[in-house]
């Protein structure tokens, strides 16, 4: 009963009822949430110079930057949205009901979904581009990339709302003391959604990196045996052969990070170990989440137009009329 006595609760009037409060020391608990705080600002500032970018500069309205725009809305949400209501679910008591428990549980699992889908369509973008550059145009025009991001966050909706439409129906039925937001799925929901938002879109991307990284190894080899006494077209070749070695090497990084960030989160999420601390667990989901703030570095802070935008975006350069028209390229 001392125990007890000393332990603070989140809603002391509801004695038998209430959750206990995070027990983190008070500096433990500042140095986390300012770490988290500071990498949601950064996820947030990142993806939205991509979004300015590429909405603003006409000459990027192409295909792959659309994706890419589709991309950075996704995770600027998890910035904005997702982050900050983990700081707080993790942090404190959680006081702001059931019902914005259940939509915060519901956006994450829209947000981050859609965020694969459009890694798949870039994954596919490239493919085409690396492997049938002839075709490109023909197949991967604006009106097709823009209906195929318009149906990957309609079935991220649509997935969201069949996989959790228990919790939809009775949000937070699954708390078991009032403070807490928690999300409890059956073993059956977990390896659909393991299979549907992991290992589905890792197979289909880890499949086309192969196929572009033999398809860029084997035109700069067969360039490089063409002109191997022409020093000018040698040249040449070496280009090309960097140019397709990157973009299998872009991918590369992108099967690598998301692996890294989203391993963890299914290995805990399968596992039916209820000793898991739940600041492990909220560790997790932000590993999860960091994957946002890597994207928009993976995918446009590698290419000199987005450093070149981002310049004339801090010196407001881009308020001047007729800025959409610069050559951004």
């Amino acid at each position: 009963m001392e125990l007890q006595d000393n332990v603070e609760l989140c809603f002391p009037q509801l004695l038998n009822s209430s959750c206990r409060k995070p027990t983190l020391h008070w500096t433990e608990a500042v140095l986390l949430n300012i770490c988290l705080a500071f990498i949601s600002l950064i996820t947030v500032v990142l993806n939205l110079l991509v979004i300015i970018s590429v909405s603003h500069f006409r000459q990027l309205h192409t295909p792959t930057n659309i994706l890419l725009l589709s991309l950075a809305v996704s995770d600027f949400l998890v910035g904005l949205l997702l982050m900050p209501f983990e700081i707080l679910r993790t942090s404190s008591c959680w006081v702001l009901g059931d019902l914005l428990c259940s939509l915060y549980y519901y956006s994450s699992f829209i947000i981050t979904s859609a965020s694969i889908g459009d890694m798949v369509l870039i994954s596919v973008d490239r493919y085409v581009a690396i492997c049938y550059p002839l075709h490109y145009p023909t197949r991967v025009t604006l009106r097709r990339v823009k209906l195929s991001v318009c149906l990957c966050w309609f079935f991220s909706v649509l997935y969201s709302s069949i996989i959790l439409k228990d919790d939809l129906k009775q949000p937070c039925q699954y708390n078991f003391c009032y403070g807490e937001c928690v999300l409890m799925m059956d073993y059956s929901a977990k390896v659909l959604d393991l299979i549907v938002t992991f290992i589905g879109p890792v197979t289909v991307i880890v499949v086309l990196y192969m196929r572009v990284f033999v398809v860029a190894v084997s035109h700069a080899r067969a360039m490089r045996l063409q002109v191997i006494n022409v020093t000018h077209q040698l040249s040449m070749a070496t280009t090309r052969r960097k140019s397709e070695l990157k973009a299998a090497r872009t991918l590369g990084v992108l099967v690598g990070v998301f692996l890294i960030c989203f391993c963890p989160y299914y290995c805990v999420s399968l596992t039916e170990d209820n000793t898991l601390s739940s600041f492990f667990v909220s560790l997790v989901f932000y590993l999860l989440y960091c994957n946002s703030c890597v994207n928009p570095v993976i995918y446009a802070m590698f290419y000199p137009w987005f450093r070149k935008a981002v310049r004339l975006i801090i010196t407001l350069q881009i308020l001047q009329p007729g800025s959409c028209e610069i050559n951004i390229l």
